[in-house]
């Protein structure tokens, strides 16, 4: 089995610790010969590299080489695998990106509504770079890119790279739902076949079998309307935010108990609801400053300080692990099945075949083999046209830098819903994004 040569690109994220650990955990799945850190944010990288230094000549003796650089040839050559995680603007963008829209009564949130539009529209162009940068090194590497918000960055470069096989858009959401399926049926994340449609964070799980066919939907559907749902995955067991979150799958399923839902809908179908829920002060991107950023860092630091990991205590996240094995089935065609974003092209029938949509696909060497869902109900359907209308009024409005297409995208969100509202936010968002959107042409009044 040939080793990899990986890039992380964004190494100094508060992840990556994570994404070691399942390196570590899934490497018989999936061999490396070396690792690389690449991150525009030198102070911030080091000591992340400097404590996954000490982690990898503990637990990963075998890897040839480890190293950590801000220059991007000697990042990406010879690279076989780029994991994209990078977030432009940082947790201080995304904090603005949530209070803005709470001002004026409409969802704060990371990936949703105005909060998403805006990380969009500073995503875009940084994504566009990497890309670029890696395909003048490492032509042929595989880009997995599970960079914030993926429904739209998954729209822009589409378009950039029409031609490009080898970039998979990728999120470990269905993923961290499934290990809490997984832990009320009494099995592996692994052992579960989805069935599953929709976009990036707006998607239902239709069906859930094992490997062996058998039905096991309506189990999961009996458990969490009469015992609740909770997190599972390691990365959010115990974040309070997070419980809340899934403890909302229970009013989704009561509401709505044709499918499954991802945890995200709760923003869309409940957008009043999760307003009353959020302060001004004490924003999810406040409370990752104040939770896991510190966390890790405190970590890096105790393992930097001891030259050991004997005192911290680190654990496998399925964000790393669902990262690999698609790694692992591109890598060695392994034809195995997860949830991905592709272009829809007829998979959800009775959606526009140019469409980033999430499903099921089947990993090979040559890329993914999506399977076809068919016609989806009308009510999803409905909800589904008017976020893919938003996403991609997003992406048009960030390449023609055109105002009054943003106006249109945040007026048509679930979120947000109302005119006046949409362009109160939107001016807002321009005023703090000046140094990370493109200048912005707005149409003039019609005079009477």
């Amino acid at each position: 089995m040939k080793r990899q040569n990986l890039v992380v690109v964004g190494g100094g994220s508060t992840y990556t610790l994570g994404m070691i650990m399942s390196l570590i955990e899934e490497k018989k799945n999936f061999p490396l010969k070396s690792i690389t850190f690449y991150d525009i944010n030198e102070e911030r990288q080091e000591k992340i590299a400097k404590a996954t230094e000490v982690i990898l000549r503990e637990k990963y003796p075998e890897l040839d080489s480890f190293h950590y650089t801000t220059d991007k040839k000697e990042a990406y050559t010879n690279a076989d695998f780029a994991f994209v995680q990078i977030r432009t603007g940082g947790l201080q963008m995304r904090e603005k990106d949530e209070q803005i829209p709470l001002k004026y009564d409409a969802v704060g949130q990371e990936t949703c509504g105005p909060g998403g539009m805006a990380y969009g529209l500073r995503s875009i162009g940084d994504m566009i770079n990497v890309v670029n940068d890696i395909r003048e090194y490492a032509p042929n590497a595989w880009i997995l890119n599970y960079t914030n918000p993926a429904a739209i960055v998954a729209e822009a470069l589409r378009r950039e790279f029409p031609h490009d096989d080898k970039i998979l858009n990728i999120c470990d959401m269905p993923a961290a739902i499934m290990v809490s399926y997984a832990k009320i049926l009494g099995k592996e994340i692994w052992d579960l076949v989805p069935e599953y449609f929709g976009l990036n964070h707006f998607g239902w799980f239709t069906n859930i079998y094992d490997k062996q066919g058998n039905r096991l939907t309506d189990d999961i559907k009996r458990a969490i309307t009469d015992n609740g749902f909770i997190p599972e995955d390691s990365e959010i067991v115990n974040d309070p935010s997070w419980i809340k979150t899934f403890k909302q799958v229970e009013t989704m399923l009561n509401d709505f108990p044709d499918y499954l839902p991802n945890t995200y809908l709760q923003y869309y179908l409940y957008p009043s609801d999760m307003v009353a829920k959020e302060e001004m002060t004490n924003t999810r991107a406040r409370q990752v400053i104040n939770g896991r950023e510190k966390r890790v860092h405190t970590m890096s630091d105790q393992i930097i300080k001891d030259q050991s990991t004997e005192n911290v205590e680190l654990e496998v996240d399925i964000h790393g692990c669902y990262m690999i094995r698609v790694a692992a089935s591109l890598a060695y065609n392994n034809g195995d099945t997860f949830i991905v974003i592709v272009e829809n092209n007829g998979l959800i029938s009775n959606l526009q075949s140019d469409a980033m949509v999430e499903v099921p696909a089947a990993l090979t060497s040559r890329g993914p083999k999506p399977y076809a869902v068919g016609e989806i109900p009308t009510f999803q359907k409905g909800l589904i046209e008017g976020q893919l209308a938003f996403e991609k009024l997003v992406v048009d409005a960030w390449y023609e830098r055109d105002y009054n297409k943003l106006l249109q995208a945040l007026t048509l969100n679930r979120a947000v819903v109302d005119a006046p509202k949409a362009r109160q936010i939107l001016d807002d968002l321009i005023e703090v994004n000046k140094d990370y959107w493109p200048e912005l042409k707005q149409l003039q009044p019609v005079q009477g």
